[in-house]
């Protein structure tokens, strides 16, 4: 009898006790209590609604804690609302509190929109009050007289925490020293005066606002190195006789192809010149056997022209040799 009653006994306390832990692991009881110990207005329907809406009671609970104790005027909703966004509540808690030990305003929406805009917004805060020293890369300009001058600048800047949202990044600032120290080397008539005044660029530089538009706010802009390169304007002179001489080398070798095009057509004339000559002579005796034939042409006739013909080569023969020279007494 008493096996049988004991039984039920026993499974009843077995399913409260299994009851009891399902609903401790459901309800963060104690994470409650830590939120009821530190005067932090966090109930237990709260919590239930955030396992219900999948929310880790967890990363809600401890910034609140965080916040409260710091003195700062936030509630629950506000911080499950910016971790459904996607935001990320620990960081926004930290960077509200380092904004008020740091007396910069900074509201928890201005703080929420940074962050789920994907900056930084703690590191942003840090930046407000310990500026950062960006470094740009070797830039590279000419003077005027042609001599290339390499400068590296370090930009000292502070967050802009009103222009985080929108902003543009250290990449826009690099690229704007860059420009204005081109712009300055440039506009040097000797790379002589930029090596002797380098704070000549800093300060043409700096007067540019290059900070407009940016997340940033430039401090100062300082030139850790100049050196000196190449001497470009020596080199470019060099390219352009190297390119003159070729095209005067090309337009040599046009005249000269045209040239020999020329001698080879007047060659080809003069031997079809020659070639009607032949032709013209070849018909010669043909046409002195017709003038016999018909009777134009007499033997008299054809002896006289044939006494000037010898006549005319014993002229040339003593007109082309060459006169032998008087000897001496």
């Amino acid at each position: 009898m008493f096996d049988v009653i004991a039984v039920p006994g026993i499974i009843l306390i077995v399913l409260i006790i299994v009851a009891v832990i399902l609903i401790f692991s459901f309800i963060p009881v104690g994470l409650w209590i830590s939120a009821l110990a530190a005067s932090v207005k966090v109930s237990i329907i709260d919590l239930i609604g955030m396992r219900l809406r999948r929310v880790a009671p967890a990363k809600i609970v401890n910034p609140l804690i965080k916040a409260e104790k710091a003195g700062l005027d936030v509630n629950v909703s506000r911080f499950e609302a910016h971790y459904l966004a996607g935001g990320n509540v620990d960081r926004v808690a930290n960077a509200l509190i380092a904004a008020e030990r740091a007396q910069i305003p900074l509201s928890f929406e201005r703080a929420a929109a940074i962050d789920l805009a994907g900056r930084n917004v703690l590191e942003a805060v840090q930046m407000s009050v310990n500026p950062k020293v960006i470094e740009t890369p070797i830039i590279a300009a000419v003077a005027k007289d042609g001599i290339e001058v390499r400068a590296k600048a370090r930009v000292t800047v502070r967050a802009n925490i009103d222009r985080l949202v929108g902003g543009a990044g250290e990449e826009t600032i690099i690229a704007r020293v860059g420009e204005g120290v081109v712009t300055t080397v440039g506009s040097s008539e000797s790379h002589k005066d930029v090596l002797e005044n380098p704070d000549k660029i800093s300060r043409t530089v700096l007067g540019k606002g290059l900070d407009s538009g940016t997340a940033f706010e430039i401090l100062s802009i300082d030139i850790a190195d100049v050196d000196v390169g190449r001497n470009i304007g020596a080199q470019l002179q060099t390219d352009q006789a190297e390119a003159d001489k070729r095209i005067a080398q090309a337009k040599a070798e046009e005249r000269r192809a045209m040239a020999v095009a020329r001698e080879q057509e007047m060659r080809a004339s003069v031997q079809e010149m020659r070639a009607k000559v032949v032709e013209a002579e070849a018909q010669v005796p043909l046409a002195m056997s017709e003038a016999f034939r018909a009777g134009k042409l007499g033997v008299m006739d054809y002896y006289n022209m044939m006494n000037v013909v010898s006549d005319t080569k014993m002229r040339e023969s003593i007109a082309g040799g060459t006169a032998k020279p008087e000897q001496g007494k």
